[in-house]
Order: structure tokens, then sequence, then C-alpha cells
């Protein structure tokens, strides 16, 4: 019965038929058209915002201003960045790419955290020259440009708030958005002081509030997107705690080659050689073990291989830890057990 299963032991078309709403970036029901328009909107109103932010940051001489300006302009090329890899990944498979292409959202997602590092060390420098030697700024165009830009970037979140975050791809767009919100705030709070009290280090000192802010998030960022490219287990999902939870159900002596991974944010998938007592139903084992999956981990994605114990086809040498059942030592002591699976 297990050699069936080496080859079509995999989801069936049971697993594929599903669409796989989270795998597609949309499990709680928002479509990839909808998040396209929030982005789009989002999009217009900053890059309106942004050529009016810079002229007058040059105009006040704040280097907050031109710093949030030019944050603005990484927000508007995250957006960018975001629907050219929406619609790079949902192109169908073909050819080599089995997945199709969508690790551009994750691609996208590194640039974006990694553009958001770049420019804070742009703005460390520039900021720490500032507070050696500070220029004149004009505090009250600061303030009110700034105050402005809040209500831009409240906008501009709200609707990226209401696409499908749990695509590392809008998530990175969302981060920009979200910081640029926050150094507003910080910007509003430095052009206050430097009009009412004449400090103008305190536009120095907002920009590099900025930059500690876009360190954060660029790092989020790019550690999130990093562990998908190297294929490490998706947050919250432990590889122990799974094969612990697979080989105690019934008919399964041993757990090997057990890989949990993220094609794309929100599209795990697992593969697996599982053995079974000699005289246990491979098929019934592997629809049990799917649906413990999918109930208990929100993995619908798998590829399980499943075998007797006793057969001498399956690997000599496991790779990676082997699990088994917590009552015995070796996957051998349940041989000559009554069927099971049935």
């Amino acid at each position: 019965m297990s050699g069936d299963l080496r080859t079509g032991g995999g989801t069936g078309a049971r697993d594929h038929g599903h669409g796989h709403g989270h795998g597609h970036g949309h499990g709680h029901g928002v479509s990839a058209n909808a998040d396209r328009r929030y982005l789009t909107g989002a999009l217009v109103l900053i890059l309106v915002y942004m050529a009016v932010e810079a002229v007058i940051g040059l105009m006040a001489r704040s280097l907050a201003l031109l710093s949030d300006a030019a944050h603005m302009s990484t927000d508007a090329f995250a957006i960018v960045l975001a629907l050219v890899a929406m619609r790079i990944a949902a192109r169908p498979p073909r050819g080599g790419y089995t997945y199709g292409l969508r690790r551009a959202e994750i691609l996208s997602a590194q640039l974006n955290g990694l553009t958001l590092i770049l420019l804070a060390v742009y703005f460390v420098y520039e900021g720490i020259a500032r507070l050696v030697t500070p220029p004149e700024v004009d505090g009250r165009l600061v303030f009110f440009t700034s105050l402005a830009g809040i209500a831009v970037n409240l906008v501009a979140t709200w609707m990226l708030s209401k696409a499908n975050r749990s695509s590392l791809n809008v998530e990175g767009a969302f981060q920009h958005i979200l910081n640029d919100l926050y150094a507003f705030i910080s910007t509003t709070i430095a052009g206050l002081v430097v009009w009412t009290t004449g400090f103008a280090r305190a536009d120095a000192i907002a920009s590099l509030v900025v930059a500690a802010l876009m360190v954060k998030a660029g790092y989020g960022l790019l550690r999130d997107a990093g562990r998908v490219l190297m294929e490490a287990a998706p947050a919250g999902i432990d590889p122990t705690e799974v094969g612990a939870r697979l080989v105690e159900r019934p008919c399964v002596q041993e757990v090997h080659d057990l890989h949990v991974w993220e094609v794309s944010s929100g599209y795990p998938a697992l593969s697996a050689h599982v053995l079974v007592e000699p005289k246990g139903d491979c098929h019934a084992v592997r629809r049990d073990l799917q649906e413990v999956l999918e109930s208990s981990y929100g993995i619908t994605h798998t590829t399980l291989e499943v075998d007797h114990v006793d057969d001498r086809f399956h690997c000599a040498d496991p790779h990676g830890p082997r699990h088994v059942p917590s009552d015995v030592d070796e996957p051998h002591d349940h041989v000559g057990q009554a069927d099971c699976g049935h």
C-alpha cells in the first residue's frame, strides 16, 4: 500500500483545490483588486504632498522636513514596488517556476527594508552635523507643514490598514507610511519648539528620531523577509512541536525529513516522511495528518510520503530529527499490532 504513496503521497487534488485563501495573501477576505485600489489611492496622496513638502522644506531650511519628504519618496517607491510585485506574484506557475513568482513580494519587502535603513544612515549623518552647527530654521513653516503631513499620513495609513497586511509586501509599504506618520509628529513638535523658543537644534533632533524609527521598521522587514528567503519555519510554528503532534496520531511510528517553510508570506508549506505500522492504512493516516496540519496550524499545502515501517525502500538515513511516539524508544516496537486507520 505504501508504494503508491511515494509518488502520490503529497497533497492530492483536495489540497490544491482549496485555492488556499491565505496562501494568496487574502485569507481574511480582502481581494487583490481591493489591495491595489487602497495602495494606488495612498500613492497619489503621498506624491502630491511630497512635492509640496520638499519645496517648503527648502524654503524653511528644515532638515526634518526634507527628511520627511525623502521618507515620503521612499513611501511612494515602496507602494509602486508593492503594486508591481503584486502583479508579478499573481502570474500563474509556468516552466521552471513551479510556485510561480510569489517571492517577488518578499524581494519587494527586503528592498523596502533596505531603503529605510540606508536613508536612516544618511539622516543620522546630517542630523549630527546640524547638531554641531545648526542652521536657521523657520519653525512656523515647519510646524504648519508637519501638521498637514500628519493629516495626509493618517489618511494614507488608514488606506493601507484596509489592505491585507498578512502579505509582507503590503506590510512593507504600510511600515513606510506608518513611520512617516511618526516622523511628522516628531517634526511638528520640533517646529513648535523652534518657532516658540528659537532652539534650532530641535530640528536636527527630530530628524534623528525619524532615523531611529526608520531603522526599527527596516530591520523588522529585513528580518521577516529573510526568514522566508532562508526557508525558515513560519513565525508561530515550531517544527519540533509539529513532529511531536504528528507522531502521536494513530498508526504513526516515526516522522522524519520534516520541513516547514513559507513560499511567500501567508503561504506555509510542509513536507515529511511518515512511517506507519506494518498493517496500517497509509491513505487513512495521510488524510488524518493533513486534517491535523490544516486545523491546528493552517497548513494546507503538504507533501507527505507515507510508508510502512518495514518497507525496505524508505530512506535508511533520515535527515534531521527523528520523531517517535513518546511511549516507545524505537519505531519497530509496535510491529504486529492490529490494523489501524480504517
